[in-house]
């Protein structure tokens, strides 16, 4: 953080780029883990449209409730027919009664810890040096 304040007005551009930069590592370690479980082990052929993929993105950098910048990985919503996407995505990552937790959520997040960081200090370091 000392070394973001030293960058005077720039500081919030270069934030922004480094969030993205880390989230788009984190958004691609999320759609392989959805890939990886939609349709799988299923008792029935799968049913799967690709719209839970399809909506999978990652929002623009933003102050939080706690004056903190983020981005998130997420789903957009609401699906063609009417139901959330997210609701989908949380049957899938814990179960239901007769359906088995396919986690890839979790996943995602404890496999994509480092990568991120080392992105977002690469696209720090980027940015720093063009100043």
């Amino acid at each position: 953080m000392e070394r973001f304040t030293k960058l005077g007005n720039e500081t919030d551009r270069i934030i922004d780029s480094c969030l993205e930069a880390g989230g788009e590592v984190a958004l691609g370690f999320v759609r392989d883990g959805l890939a990886g479980v939609v349709g799988t082990d299923t008792k029935y052929p799968s049913r799967s449209t690709g719209e839970l993929q399809q909506a999978l993105g990652l929002s623009k950098p933003r102050l939080n409730r706690r004056g903190v910048r983020d981005v998130k990985v997420g789903f957009h919503e609401p699906r063609s027919d009417g139901r959330p996407n997210t609701l989908i995505a949380n049957v899938l990552e814990y179960g239901k009664s007769g359906q088995p937790p396919k986690p890839f959520l979790k996943q995602a997040r404890n496999q994509a810890k480092k990568p991120v960081t080392d992105a977002i200090e690469r696209q720090f370091e980027e940015e720093v040096s063009k100043l």
